[in-house]
């Protein structure tokens, strides 16, 4: 009665409230089932809404939420950018590439308009402190600009060490262009990009999550590491700005990952995945000039590479395309190396069939982890594995962060990706896919050397796990999709 008096249409607005939240679970349920997407996941979706409307709301405007419609440039700027990066292309049946590797660059040319760049140099880091100072030599030797981009950019020593030199350099007159991800350098403090900015660089956060943006764009990162120097000196790979892959983090030695430099055509490509970025962000076309591409024919010394980019917006889903059909295709071995291993159904059947069939496959993920929960996750996928006869390694002395796939004898492909869920269908991601049987061996000795400091899984051992872990990894599982 009280309440009644006081608010005389508390029925009413109760009524028209009930109204809303209903009708606001029976449209969002619309929408997961119009977007078409995989039965199961649209399955599990609806299903948490109906039971748990408000958690399940909740989890879907945060980690549910399709970007497909959401276009990163204009077709008339891609075309633009195209002109400018896009080389005159040797013929393909003069590269001297196998079956396998003709149809995945035709694959990669239909999922992303990615050309092939040939005459290509490209360094392998396996070491944190070479990389970065091979790095910091090319950025003291820029003379026009340096496009410069990075999940994380941490502010320890080698993040310092890199602020100041970028912050000489535009001093000096030359161009610096720095993207960073607002969720992954989160910890960062805002001085450390103000006094950035302040002093010339031009950088910029990503997707910048903001109290009213928060659902929009928290569960889309940009997870790509890559560098262009004056259009002549490219990296890729996957290492951060850190000190964690020089001096090692939490009690672990320096972390363990793979990072290339690139010289030849094929940084026009990483150029282009810059540019794109960058003018998502609102920031204008970038049209500076990158290496002139001629066609060459494929030398000893000389790689064929395509850069690829995948990310949520994109029609298909690039990187995980491109895994699949290296991995159906392959006739000899499949190498994997990765720091967390949460595949696709599809990936993980392709990985057991290839292995069923008698080639040799090897994946080999760290035994030593940043992170407990995908831990968990990825063990729960590892007996599965190893009933299909793929060989499991456990990398020992340190964190392993490399994410390679090596396939045969004249295919391999690096750069940001790990194998798993968030960086097929969430992240942005950017890896170099090379043609080349001497890049290969390299990748595949790399590989070898790391497998001699890593454990093998038996499956008999591995059944032996306690029984709590074993469960922890299945209900850890069920949150594969968002980790």
């Amino acid at each position: 009665m009280i309440i009644a008096e006081l608010f005389p249409y508390a029925d009413v607005l109760y009524n028209v409230l009930v109204a809303v939240y209903v009708v606001t679970i029976v449209g969002t349920v619309g929408v997961v089932i119009g977007e078409n997407r995989n039965p199961v996941k649209s399955l599990a979706w609806v299903t948490v809404l109906l039971l748990l409307p408000a958690v399940g709301l909740l989890l879907y405007f945060f980690f549910g939420r399709s970007l497909k419609s959401v276009h990163m440039i204009s077709r008339k700027d891609q075309r633009r950018l195209r002109a400018l990066t896009d080389p005159e292309p040797a013929e393909l049946d003069d590269l001297g590439l196998s079956d396998l590797s003709r149809q995945q660059i035709k694959l990669v040319k239909s999922l992303a308009e990615a050309p092939y760049y040939t005459g290509n140099h490209i360094d392998i880091f396996t070491s944190g402190q070479e990389k970065f100072d091979a790095l910091k030599r090319d950025i003291a030797a820029a003379r026009s600009y340096i496009h410069l981009q990075y999940y994380i950019f941490e502010n320890d020593i080698i993040g310092q060490q890199m602020r100041d030199l970028l912050v000489a350099k535009a001093h000096e007159g030359v161009q610096v262009r720095v993207i960073y991800d607002h969720v992954g350098s989160f910890t960062i403090n805002a001085a450390f990009f103000q006094r950035m900015r302040r002093e010339g660089v031009d950088a910029h956060a990503f997707l910048r999550i903001t109290f009213t943006q928060l659902a929009n764009r928290l569960n889309w990162r940009n997870h790509r590491k890559l560098v262009v120097i004056d259009g002549q000196v490219g990296y890729i790979g996957g290492m951060n700005i850190a000190d964690r892959y020089v001096t090692g983090s939490r009690h672990m030695m320096a972390w363990r990952d793979t990072h290339l430099r690139l010289t030849g055509p094929a940084v026009a490509g990483l150029a282009f995945t810059f540019a794109v970025d960058w003018n998502f962000m609102k920031r204008g076309l970038l049209t500076l000039p990158v290496p002139a591409s001629e066609p060459q024919a494929a030398k000893p010394g000389y790689d064929t590479v395509q850069v690829l980019a995948s990310g949520p917006t994109g029609k298909w889903s690039n990187i995980s395309f491109a895994f699949l059909k290296a991995i159906a295709d392959a006739k000899k071995c499949i190498f994997v190396q990765t720091p967390y291993f949460l595949p696709s159904d599809a990936l993980l059947k392709a990985l057991q069939s290839a292995a069923l069939s008698g080639v040799d496959v090897r994946l080999m993920m760290p035994r030593k982890t940043d992170s407990r929960l995908l831990r968990l996750a990825a063990g729960s996928y590892l007996k599965e594995c190893l009933l299909a006869g793929i060989k499991v390694y456990f990398y020992e002395p340190t964190m392993m962060h490399a994410k390679a796939v090596i396939v045969d004898d004249d295919f391999a492909t690096t750069g940001s990706t790990n194998f798993d869920f968030r960086s097929f269908e969430h992240n942005f991601e950017c890896n170099v896919l090379v043609y080349s049987r001497e890049f290969n061996q390299r990748m595949k000795a790399v590989f070898q050397a790391d497998q001699r400091q890593s454990t093998r899984i038996i499956l008999s051992h591995w059944r032996r796990r306690p029984l709590l872990v074993k469960a922890a990894e299945s209900v850890v599982r069920l949150l594969s999709p968002i980790l």
